[in-house]
């Protein structure tokens, strides 16, 4: 039976960083028709429901229907360890990071921390991420597994280190290339899931990891690469005495065959002049991660490359500080200000949905409604707390509703949240 939800709707037919606002489509008294996981109809509440008297009504009344959140870039083995308190990039690695990675050798332990994340995710709205695992295959079996059984659409990927890591996080060139192209080749594409190629950075694979992991990239074009890229100062001249020989940051993966169409760059704060250049001729996606910048002290991204470059919006779990994407846009909304861009409630809000899904190339798949679409739905309650509705009281458009929310909101704001056409 098809299943037909009535709320207010908002969808995008364009990039509001080009178009403004006008990239936006609201429907006031709007309805999405949804089966078999995918979106059929957007329209006019009263005309889908007399054109569909069989499906199920859910009568949302004032709430908006959205895209559900993508997650650009997160640690999902790092949720036992958000919020731990003031390090630094490296000194967060070796004294959090590590030692929490180093646990998940443990396959009941790595089930059990992919099953709280993704609870905890979904109760917010996010409904695809696109995460790092550690450099065991029982990590990545087991957020693949756990979001098979939701029926999720997920990236994800076996980190690999063959260097600057405890010995039991460590790897080889040749490891890495044997067991993320086993796991490649055991997960891609089955269901809803797809397979990431993932060195955790430079400074922790060696130029020949990182050209083990370019040439199997080159076998496999069609999946993502995920890395990151010029996060804090410190991290960047500890790159330029690792690799001597290396332009910049950027050239460490450039010459092993890691930039090109698909290559996904977390944070991307401290950029040359060149390195800009050479992403957007390159067609990478940049991921910005707000939480996390403020809270380890990384600095201040720039929204501006969002005109040049495909740009994703992620909490980047644990190194952010929440695992909500309302809570991750509002932060982006304060980067942005003390850079003096201000930025509108659309761009947010699609940063988290078409911007996140167009950075890994999903847009045609998720992060939109529209017909054709797979049926990954939030549904926000713009009221939600008393704070939040006196401040929309004296709202005269959606956007004067929504923007509350987004710098208020947190769970409670989150009435439903629906996975491949299933209300969870």
């Amino acid at each position: 039976m098809a299943d037909l939800l009535c709320g207010q709707v908002l969808s995008f037919s364009g990039d509001p960083f080009e178009m403004g606002e006008a990239a936006a489509r609201h429907l006031a008294q709007g309805a999405v028709l949804i089966d078999q996981g995918k979106v059929v109809a957007v329209g006019d509440a009263s005309a889908l429901r007399a054109a569909h008297p069989l499906a199920k009504l859910h009568d949302y009344g004032r709430a908006l229907i959205s895209a559900g959140f993508i997650d650009a870039h997160v640690h999902y083995p790092q949720t036992a360890i958000i919020a731990s308190w003031g390090k630094r990039l490296i000194d967060w690695l070796n004294l959090y990071t590590f030692p929490e990675e180093m646990r998940f050798c443990d396959p009941a332990y790595a089930k059990d921390i992919a099953e709280r994340y993704l609870d905890l995710i979904t109760a917010r709205g996010t409904t695809t991420v696109c995460s790092y695992a550690t450099i065991h295959p029982a990590s990545v079996d087991a957020i693949f597994t756990a979001a098979q059984t939701r029926g999720m659409r997920l990236y994800a990927g076996k980190t690999c280190m063959d260097r600057n890591a405890p010995e039991g996080l460590r790897d080889t060139p040749q490891r890495a290339y044997d067991e993320s192209k086993a796991l490649l080749n055991r997960w891609d594409g089955v269901d809803r899931l797809s397979y990431v190629i993932t060195p955790r950075f430079s400074p922790t694979s060696t130029p020949e990891q990182l050209a083990a992991l370019g040439g199997l990239w080159a076998e496999y074009p069609d999946c993502l690469m995920q890395t990151h890229l010029s996060e804090q100062t410190d991290e960047i001249e500890w790159v330029h005495a690792l690799h001597p020989q290396a332009r910049d940051y950027l050239d460490t993966y450039e010459t092993q065959g890691l930039l090109r169409e698909g290559a996904l760059y977390g944070h991307a704060i401290h950029l040359t002049e060149r390195e800009k250049a050479r992403l957007i001729e390159a067609g990478a996606s940049l991921v910005h991660c707000p939480t996390s910048n403020t809270f380890i002290g990384s600095g201040l991204f720039d929204m501006g490359l969002a005109r040049h470059l495909r740009v994703g919006l992620a909490t980047d779990t644990g190194g952010g500080s929440n695992f909500s994407m309302l809570h991750t846009m509002a932060a982006a909304y304060e980067v942005a200000q003390l850079r003096g861009q201000s930025l509108h409630p659309a761009q947010l809000w699609w940063l988290a949905t078409q911007g996140s899904a167009r950075a890994l190339r999903a847009e045609e798949r998720i992060g939109n409604i529209a017909p054709g679409m797979e049926a990954d739905l939030v549904v926000v309650d713009l009221v939600s707390t008393p704070a939040i509705e006196q401040a929309t009281r004296r709202a005269e458009t959606i956007w004067q509703q929504i923007f509350p929310t987004i710098m208020m909101g947190d769970d409670r704001a989150i009435a439903a949240t629906w996975i491949n056409g299933r209300k969870l």
